[in-house]
């Protein structure tokens, strides 16, 4: 027997999908557009119905960008620093890395980490785009700004090796990261010490 209407029901299923959203806190999402004034959930429908038309990826630093731009503005601003650039795993670190005022560097996103446990190889990494990078805009420093766990560090090892022997100095981000905690999660305080006190790799 059906308990709830079906348009409540699949809005529930659909919120579940969501990374951290369990099915007690989909149920609570859902009741609330439901209870609340119709143009909340209109506002929220076209919000995301958007979403992929008005929301693309950088060419040069896979940063997220307007649909219609080529490349990222923290990379054509003639006030950033091209020859320093800051290697992340995901767009929303970009963000953190930023709210910080620290880093005047440019970025780029990997688009994930190493995780053979999720299929994740160094192949669908944006990692050849990078190598391609450090001679077109002699970068003379890289930060190796991942994640402080398994997969940030293998990842990391893994740019290293790739880097080889080219003239480019190499550096992460100092230990002031919690491990287990992710770039976006990070307070702007931690994140600037991290960036002050990064050391050579």
């Amino acid at each position: 027997m059906q308990i709830l209407p079906k348009a409540l029901t699949r809005l529930i299923e659909e919120l579940g999908r969501l990374p951290g959203v369990g099915p007690r806190t989909a149920e609570r999402y859902a009741y609330y557009l439901l209870r609340s004034e119709p143009q909340i959930a209109m506002r929220l429908a076209e919000a995301i119905t958007h979403l992929h038309e008005q929301v693309s990826y950088c060419s040069k630093t896979f940063a997220l960008i307007e649909k219609g731009q080529e490349l990222s503005p923290l990379y054509t601003n003639p006030d950033r620093n091209k020859k320093i650039v800051a290697v992340v795993e995901e767009p929303l670190d970009v963000v953190a890395l930023e709210r910080t005022g620290q880093f005047k560097g440019t970025y780029h996103v990997l688009g994930g980490a190493i995780s053979p446990i999720d299929g994740m190889g160094p192949e669908q990494l944006h990692i050849p785009e990078l190598l391609k990078r450090l001679d077109e805009d002699n970068v003379e420093e890289i930060i190796l700004a991942m994640n402080a766990s398994v997969e940030g560090e293998s990842t990391a090892l893994y740019l290293q090796r790739q880097i080889g022997n080219r003239d480019v100095k190499v550096t992460r981000l100092a230990r002031g990261l919690p491990v287990g905690v992710d770039l976006e999660y990070a307070d702007q305080i931690t994140l600037s010490h991290a960036l002050e006190g990064r050391q050579k790799f």
